[in-house]
């Protein structure tokens, strides 16, 4: 059973920074694709970054470029989202999942999320 747990989300200002962080368990989380999404009130769930398992490439989505950068550590089963320069429209429940396809989410299943709340 794929576990995933999502912390490091809380209120910043706009302009601030906080860092997600992911624990994934129930995977052989070393080998799969891993990526972070986000869903704001009304909205669907988006993507916004992914990371691959060796650690070859990251991509981003266009409007989070430049300001969050994904990183992992298969030893520890986890993956990360710094978030930099934060504005009002990052603000969201962000969620972590297997990647394939570079943008398409890999399990049914999510996490809770972890809440970012963006003051102007």
């Amino acid at each position: 059973q794929v576990q995933l747990v999502e912390s490091g989300g809380g209120l910043v200002q706009a302009g601030g920074s906080l860092r997600l962080s992911c624990r994934a368990s129930g995977l052989l989380f070393s080998r799969i694709n891993m990526g972070w999404f986000r869903q704001a009130p009304g909205k669907e769930r988006e993507f916004v970054a992914a990371h691959d398992w060796s650690g070859t490439y990251t991509y981003y989505a266009d409007s989070v470029k430049g300001r969050f950068t994904i990183s992992r550590d298969n030893a520890k089963n986890t993956v990360y989202l710094q978030m930099n320069n934060l504005t009002p429209e990052d603000a969201a429940v962000y969620y972590c999942n297997g990647v394939i396809r570079t943008t398409t989410p890999m399990y049914e299943s999510w996490g809770q999320g972890t809440q970012v709340t963006v003051s102007s």
